[in-house]
């Protein structure tokens, strides 16, 4: 911790800086969506290798294939919070592309097991490798962008992994083809030619992510101070050295156990479409060629809807009241599945899959201080992601074809994702309406706060007498 307090920083030439300087900014950030899109194509292709013969040549009998989906998300899970703090540790462009490797080396290696116990350790290795990429890239993208900015720019990110659904349907129906080259199954093919594709992104990021405004190329002298300048003023000078009292600041935080509920309900139900949505066309009447291309339109909906409900949030620097109405259209969806022969996949992917990023946006908004931050995102990714090893067991075969049971499950999480909302939003506008009336009483507003005194409550993050909530 410095020994003194900071100096005033003078505002820049915000107006200036916003037509131009965050433009590049996005651009720039947009080029690294890259990794989030093959992070969800290459745990989630196991679904279009199943229709391609994987059950059948690795000879998968009962649940032996969704033991296969949920014995991922154990290792994943444990793998977040090092990561972020390895991030935060070491370097985004180097972090990043160094787990993008070890991934992509376990997906193509995938490609060669010959037994089920050889899938079990390879999806173990992958999701050991590929857990810290979700919470990393949220991280990174606070280092850059203001609070109510954040909303918009996860979701962009998150809008890259719908379309990597939306594309490995089409990319498996095309590599499955190749059936039958050099020796191996179609579904090997799958999984060796993407994991080839994450390998080369991954020596490809290193030399395009950028760690930071200071060494960002694309930025004027001026535009990086007036980066730096904003954070300063959006954060409020909370801490942002790392000390290990910031981690269990973050671990007794119950709100960031809320936040982590309210990700695990929607995450069941995006798992289970990304896991199960071409066996459910194919259950229905559908090809498997045709199984593979119908579960593209649902993905790209999902995409739009993703982006759509992030900008809007964004604009009205709010959380809660969108993320209970995007899950009050997909309870919807699913009791329209559940009660007749009606498919309104569209209408669930639309409304689930906006609620992956903005939960995350949210916990993110609300945590003062880059490490707790880190921590925080960390954990709540890490205990949204459990919701695979549920989703895992959601479409059982025994269930078929109308699966009673998994939209059940499915209406129940995302019933317990909006009541968590719900209360949260009522909480934290309570508790902003308390701090404001404690201030009003001192004769004091967020204006007359002096760097001194935000300074002397840096280390108390979110919990600071001038912080506010985002609700």
């Amino acid at each position: 911790m410095s020994s003194k307090p900071p100096t005033e920083v003078q505002a820049g030439p915000s107006e200036k800086f916003n037509a131009i300087g965050s433009h590049e900014m996005a651009h720039k950030t947009s080029l690294e969506a890259g990794p989030v899109g093959l992070s969800f194509l290459d745990r989630s292709n196991v679904g279009n290798a199943r229709l391609a013969g994987l059950e059948r040549d690795l000879d998968l009998q009962g649940l032996d294939y969704n033991i296969v989906l949920a014995v991922f998300f154990p290792f994943y899970v444990a793998a977040e919070i090092p990561s972020n703090i390895m991030m935060k540790r070491t370097s985004p462009s180097l972090w990043i592309s160094l787990i993008m490797l070890v991934w992509g080396a376990c997906m193509t290696l995938m490609g060669f097991v010959q037994s089920f116990t050889g899938l079990l350790f390879a999806r173990m290795s992958l999701g050991l490798a590929e857990g810290g990429l979700f919470p990393d890239v949220a991280f990174y993208i606070t280092l850059w962008y203001r609070r109510h900015e954040t909303g918009f720019r996860i979701a962009v990110f998150f809008s890259a992994a719908t379309l990597a659904g939306a594309f490995g349907g089409l990319l498996a129906s095309g590599i499955s083809k190749m059936d039958g080259i050099g020796g191996r199954p179609g579904w090997s093919c799958i999984f060796i030619i993407e994991g080839l594709i994450t390998i080369i992104v991954a020596i490809v990021a290193k030399f395009v992510i950028t760690d930071n405004p200071d060494s960002a190329g694309f930025l004027t002298s001026e535009e990086k101070t007036e980066v730096k300048m904003r954070l300063k003023k959006d954060t409020d000078d909370l801490a942002t050295e790392y000390a290990t009292r910031y981690i269990f600041d973050a671990l007794r935080d119950w709100k960031i156990w809320v936040y982590s509920l309210i990700l695990f309900g929607v995450g069941v139900p995006v798992y289970s479409i990304s896991f199960f949505l071409p066996t459910i066309l194919a259950n229905i009447g559908y090809s498997h060629e045709k199984a593979q291309l119908m579960s593209v339109p649902p993905y790209v909906l999902g995409c739009l809807s993703t982006v759509t409900a992030g900008y809007v949030a964004d604009k009205y620097n709010t959380r809660g009241p969108f993320i209970i109405g995007c899950n009050l259209i997909g309870i919807s969806g699913l009791v329209m599945l559940i009660s007749s022969q009606m498919l309104p996949i569209d209408r669930l992917c639309s409304s689930v899959f906006p609620n992956i990023p903005a939960p995350i946006s949210w916990n993110s908004n609300n945590v003062g201080g880059s490490t707790k931050r880190a921590v925080a995102i960390g954990l709540q990714v890490g205990l949204g992601s459990l919701s695979g090893m549920i989703s895992g067991f959601s479409f059982r075969p025994s269930d078929a074809p109308r699966y009673f049971a998994g939209y059940s499950l499915l209406i129940g999480t995302v019933t317990m994702s909006t009541v968590l909302s719900l209360i949260m939003h009522i909480y934290l506008t309570r508790e902003n309406g308390r701090r404001n009336a404690a201030m009003a009483v001192r004769g004091l507003t967020l204006d007359d706060y002096t760097e001194e005194m935000k300074y002397h409550e840096r280390e108390k993050g979110d919990y600071a007498s001038f912080f506010r909530y985002t609700t």
